[in-house]
């Protein structure tokens, strides 16, 4: 059975740049694409699961964050890096949805997708509501302190796994501790 590291967009993969909906202002954070390619190479697929409330909001629409995601998996597969899917919430905080980290709405689909299990899996993320989500879903989480991760160590400490400066040292760290797990 595959196993899959489920990653947040903004602040994780690309700079957060608050409501993005251009995709020419699409750009990798260091770290990402060496740290994606880690996980790859130890056979792990990758997985976005993305809160996008400015559709909700009505600050962009659909099609919108489509372009941007189309321009963050180029610039990956630039790099040989391929993701497995991407899954969204459009909903705004306040619609109460399932979807919408840290609930699991997305989490779920994407195991219904691809038949993993959770246990095996791992959720990076840079805010709360991502290793909220890891820790509500049974997965192991890590906290990058890219985007709004440095700010947002302190609610973090003592519920993620594991904090990292880079996605690439959350690749390192999680390898080796699968690997002497076994």
């Amino acid at each position: 059975m595959k196993k899959y590291v489920l990653l947040d967009r903004d602040g994780t993969i690309i700079i957060d740049k608050h409501y993005l909906c251009d995709p020419a202002g699409v750009e990798l954070l260091p770290g990402v694409v060496d740290g994606l390619k880690k996980f790859q190479k130890s056979g792990y697929g990758l997985i976005i699961l993305t809160n996008q409330s400015g559709i909700g909001r009505g600050y962009y629409q659909e099609k919108d964050m489509h372009a941007v995601n189309n321009r963050m998996t180029e610039l990956l597969a630039e790099h040989g890096i391929s993701i497995a899917k991407i899954y969204f919430c459009p909903h705004a905080p306040e619609q109460n949805c399932n979807c919408r980290k840290p609930e699991t709405g997305m989490v779920e689909a994407a195991i219904r997708d691809f038949g993993f299990n959770i246990k095996d899996s791992l959720i990076i993320g840079d805010k709360i509501c991502d290793i909220e989500c890891g820790i509500k879903s049974g997965a192991a989480s890590i906290l990058v302190r890219t985007g709004k991760g440095a700010k947002e160590e302190s609610k973090c400490t003592g519920k993620a796994d594991y904090i990292a400066d880079t996605i690439s040292e959350a690749a390192d760290f999680f390898i080796c501790s699968s690997k002497s797990a076994m």
